[in-house]
């Protein structure tokens, strides 16, 4: 590992042209491999520092270590913002697919209202307007209202009183 309290500048920047090379150059198995794009002073500088010599043995030894191991740079792969974006937009679809079939309620629920609204008042209508039969003893009552104010029927024989016998003393 580089000493990171070591305020060298050169061999900072040396380092990095080292990491930029190995990227360039994936192939590459030796210290002198590494360098061939570096300029003369840097290859120089490589060859006199021991830290630097050092960074770029780390740097194919990290390279070796894994060579084995698959890269997923390649592969376009969902982070977790992603992957959470994308379960809440699957439940927002889901619910609101739930919640479709009763948003024809309330669309519905004024013409339910003015169909029954109209139903009402047609049946009430049609109950007010419709004679009631009378039953006979509610004949015979209008019969005796009627009759208080009008004139008595014609009486018939047998209808008349026979006169009480007197009582003679």
């Amino acid at each position: 590992m580089w000493n990171l309290l070591k305020n060298d500048e050169e061999c900072r920047k040396l380092r990095d042209l080292l990491e930029d090379s190995a990227a360039a150059r994936p192939d590459a198995v030796s210290i002198r491999e590494l360098t061939e794009a570096v300029s003369a002073a840097a290859q120089t500088h490589i060859a006199a520092c021991i830290s630097c010599q050092e960074a770029a043995q780390d740097l194919l030894a990290t390279r070796e270590i894994f060579k084995g191991v698959a890269s997923y740079t390649a592969e376009e792969r969902p982070w977790f913002a992603t992957r959470v974006m994308a379960a809440i937009a699957a439940r927002e679809k889901e619910l609101s697919e739930a919640a479709s079939t009763w948003l024809a309620v309330p669309k519905l629920a004024s013409r339910l209202a003015m169909a029954s609204g109209a139903l009402l008042l047609v049946v009430s209508t049609w109950l007010y307007e419709r004679p009631l039969p009378a039953s006979n003893q509610q004949a015979t009552n209008l019969a005796a209202q009627e009759s208080l104010f009008e004139a008595p029927p014609p009486m018939n024989q047998d209808d008349m009183l026979v006169p009480l016998p007197e009582n003679n003393p």
